[in-house]
């Protein structure tokens, strides 16, 4: 005779491990330590978290036990919709300033997917080497072959008046695409963004930003972040605009790039690195439990 038995849903290994709930200009990012155990934070745990009033993120920071010696982390960047990304500026600053306050060294390397990041913590901010920046199709990626990318062709609006067009790629850890305009606000970037980050021109997607230059050492910014929406900041695209900026001589190498969150110091230096420094704020800290996971619930 058959029995039928009803199985108790495996428990989430994320159970009770330690969450801290912090912002970078109002990016805001979600670090779940992990080191010290086999844990792993899903796709839909990921979801599930950016879904909660107390966990919600545009990006979440999973900390996990060093691949490399000298390293304090590996990191993995999730973004809220679940989907996977390789760099986070404004999340890199967030972990640093963190681990620094939890009394580990305050210059120190984390690593990604993307390679090691050399952060240092200071009094009045957090300065991250984001690495050199890419600039080939094949590296950004694109899905067909341009020789210069300081201006693809692309364009949004009628063929003869397009609203935007012409933008600058570059890959800074995630692919960016910089449309350079007078105003703005010349497009509803919440509707814009979308169709931008998924035009088949990008394979892997692409962040979408509105860059006006204000002068030869400063520029402002709206961002599309892919996988996360309009955000208050983006580190990364702010990477990107600045060396994009440069690379097409409408600033110099050192610029302070303004998002509706604030602004963040962008360097270009001579060696090919990017340093970009700004603020990490702390918001709060609890334990993730059975309830923040329906699956496991």
């Amino acid at each position: 005779m058959w029995v039928a038995t009803l199985e108790r849903p495996a428990m989430n290994a994320l159970i009770d491990h330690r969450y801290v709930k912090m912002n970078g200009l109002g990016n805001e990012i979600l670090v779940v330590d992990l080191r010290g155990s086999a844990a792993c934070v899903s796709a839909e745990d990921a979801r599930a978290l950016a879904r909660r009033p107390e966990t919600r993120f545009d990006q979440l920071m999973a900390l996990h036990d060093p691949r490399t010696p000298g390293t304090a982390a590996f990191m993995r960047i999730l973004n809220a919709d679940g989907s996977e990304v390789s760099a986070c500026g404004n999340g890199t600053r967030c972990v640093a300033a963190l681990l620094a306050l939890d009394g580990g060294a305050r210059e120190l390397a984390l690593e990604t997917a993307a390679g090691l990041l050399s952060c240092r913590v200071e009094q009045d901010g957090v300065t991250v080497d984001m690495g050199a920046p890419r600039f080939g199709w094949a590296e950004i990626p694109l899905s067909e072959e341009f020789a210069d990318t300081r201006a693809i062709e692309l364009q949004l609006g009628p063929i003869d008046a397009p609203l935007i067009h012409s933008p600058s790629v570059a890959n800074v850890g995630n692919p960016h695409a910089i449309f350079w305009v007078d105003d703005l606000d010349v497009v509803d970037l919440s509707r814009a963004g979308p169709m931008l980050e998924n035009h088949p021109m990008f394979p892997e997607r692409a962040n979408i930003s509105l860059a006006r230059v204000t002068s030869r050492d400063a520029l402002t910014l709206k961002v599309w972040e892919r996988g996360a929406g309009l955000t208050l900041a983006c580190g990364t695209a702010a990477c990107a605009a600045a060396v994009s900026a440069a690379r097409t001589r409408r600033t110099g190498r050192d610029v302070t790039v303004t998002l509706p969150g604030g602004p963040l110091r962008i360097a270009w230096r001579d060696d090919d690195h990017i340093l970009m420094t700004g603020p990490a704020t702390f918001e709060h800290e609890g334990r993730l439990t059975a309830e923040m996971f329906p699956q496991a619930a």
